[in-house]
């Protein structure tokens, strides 16, 4: 689980950095459909190999601040990627950038299981 868990990682910010780059540089090949829902899914299959490692783990049993450190730098990521694809210019990539702050944070988080909280 963790290897899957792990590819969709990769597959998530790879998606994210090439959707923010299409965004920028080639805004009409976005509307390709495959696009449109790939990520979805990614992200999706990411979660939900997220929450099976959790129960695998039994981490809800001793101190999960750590993962509460994580589902709300999930929400940042998610409210800051939807800014960077919704925006335009210096907006669009301070937004990018504190989406990728956040998902790296994340990682880090993920490693240590040492939250901010």
């Amino acid at each position: 689980m963790k290897h899957l868990h792990l590819l969709f990682v990769v597959l998530t910010i790879s998606s994210f950095v090439i959707r923010l780059l299409l965004a920028e540089f080639k805004p009409e090949i976005l509307q390709n459909k495959a696009l449109k829902i790939l990520p979805h899914i990614i992200d999706t299959v990411l979660l939900l190999s997220g929450l099976a490692l959790v129960f695998q783990g039994n981490w809800l049993d001793g101190d999960f601040g750590w993962i509460i450190s994580k589902i709300v730098l999930l929400v940042a990521y998610v409210g800051l990627g939807v800014v960077a694809m919704h925006s335009l210019g210096l907006k669009r990539w301070i937004a990018g950038a504190g989406a990728i702050a956040a998902f790296v944070t994340i990682g880090m988080i993920a490693v240590t299981k040492h939250g901010l909280i």
